[in-house]
């Protein structure tokens, strides 16, 4: 949904401080037939990305967040999906994640939503367990596949880099966050 907060860069607006990028607000908004943008009539932040916007990569990861959501969620449609997935991305920043664990994580799961990167567990080609057979990437880019059937010229995906792949399906960002955490504990 795209809107417009009339006033808002005024000295004195009610707006004030509460429409920052990638902050959750609760919004209440007017639509009128055959206006592209809605008029936003109140705003109540939820939480803040401040944190987010204090040095240059952080700027540059929620710019990365937004400008990818904006490509991948369709204007007025329902997207709870990629909004939740993106709230707790942000949140999970905001709370100091890893940035780098974050951004892949949200880059797997909006293809996963999207429609384009399937789960990495089976061959789409042979049926093949991945984990037992190994993963590669066609030199097409299809697909994820087993590297026998990935044919010449394919790119092969360490056993941990699918790990990872699959831990990103089947766990939320802050407990990846945590885990990984503890593998540097015990290691270090």
């Amino acid at each position: 949904m795209r809107g417009v907060a009339r006033a808002a860069k005024r000295k004195y607006s009610r707006f004030a401080g509460q429409l920052q990028p990638l902050a959750k607000v609760r919004a209440t908004w007017f639509e009128k037939e055959g206006r592209e943008l809605a008029s936003i009539s109140s705003i109540e932040l939820l939480r803040a990305a401040d944190r987010l916007y204090q040095d240059l990569e952080g700027i540059l990861h929620g710019s990365y967040l937004a400008g990818t959501m904006l490509e991948f969620a369709q204007e007025h449609e329902d997207s709870d999906h990629m909004y939740r997935l993106l709230d707790s991305t942000v949140e999970a920043l905001v709370a100091g994640v890893d940035r780098a664990l974050a951004a892949r994580f949200f880059e797997a799961w909006v293809l996963r939503l999207a429609g384009v990167f399937p789960a990495p567990g089976e061959c789409p080609s042979c049926g093949g367990e991945l984990a037992a057979k190994g993963a590669a990437v066609p030199a097409s880019g299809e697909a994820l596949t087993c590297g026998d059937c990935a044919g010449a010229g394919a790119q092969i995906l360490s056993a941990e880099a699918l790990a990872f792949l699959s831990r990103i399906g089947t766990s939320r960002l802050t407990r990846l966050a945590r885990a990984a955490r503890d593998d540097l504990g015990d290691r270090g």
